[in-house]
């Protein structure tokens, strides 16, 4: 609970998948894809509750293992064709809570601090819904056009450019109440109300949708332990130049 607010976190996971077969099961170091957002929610010490969404009981077993609630969607929000909006509804209309926080698993490299620092952004500021981003200071096209630059002045240095925000959803969060007046009225909900766009880090950037999504967040992983303790270290080379 976060300033009188009861927190919901609903971590989706579908059986099916296009593109890469099961993914929420892949195993990603010691743990399925789904467990490192299981477990980067309840270390974030906000959640009342936390809940995977899907329509497959294999998940049900998986969440009894990690000590978290399970909910069964119906099947026809099971599909690659079931809006978000959809799943959202369906699961704030059984399970009451103040505030709901889409937990994406394919975001396994999120850290719990993170997430903590979204909801707690999320309830201070009085949001009504929120989408995590990716603040990135490089040229943009739209359509074809220059989006952050100009063609007609010196090519901008990357640090002089204004960011563009790239969605990453690692984090999406509403406000029940906000999302289902919303939903009634127009058959949709996503971002509505007051909004925000909270910029996440460059790992919680990285999403899993192929084969070699995964692969990269091995390697990063790895990296990441055999480094945790050691400064960055820089080649050594002479000060006058070697002359």
């Amino acid at each position: 609970m976060l300033n009188g607010k009861h927190l919901t976190a609903m971590i989706p996971a579908r059986m099916g998948s296009q593109r890469l077969a099961q993914k929420n099961l892949a195993l990603l170091g010691d743990e399925p894809l789904i467990g490192h957002a299981i477990i980067a929610a309840k270390s974030a010490g906000v959640f009342d509750r936390i809940a995977i969404n899907s329509e497959s009981s294999v998940f049900a077993e998986i969440a009894e293992r990690y000590g978290i609630e399970f909910y069964q969607r119906p099947e026809e929000l099971a599909s690659s064709e079931a809006c978000s909006d959809d799943v959202v509804h369906d699961f704030m209309l059984n399970n009451p809570t103040d505030c709901v926080a889409w937990v994406n698993s394919i975001a396994p490299l999120q850290p719990s601090e993170e997430v903590r620092r979204v909801l707690e952004h999320f309830v201070e500021e009085g949001l009504d819904s929120l989408m995590t981003v990716r603040e990135e200071q490089v040229h943009c096209n739209f359509r074809g056009q220059p989006l952050n630059y100009d063609v007609e002045e010196q090519f901008a240095r990357t640090q002089d450019l204004d960011s563009v925000e790239r969605f990453v959803y690692s984090l999406m969060v509403w406000k029940t109440e906000s999302f289902l007046s919303t939903y009634a009225e127009k058959g949709y909900a996503l971002l509505f109300g007051k909004m925000g766009f909270f910029p996440v880090s460059r790992e919680s950037a990285i999403i899993v949708k192929r084969e070699e999504d995964i692969r990269l967040c091995e390697y990063i992983l790895a990296g990441m332990r055999a480094r945790a303790d050691k400064p960055l270290a820089y080649y050594e080379y002479a000060q006058d130049g070697g002359r």
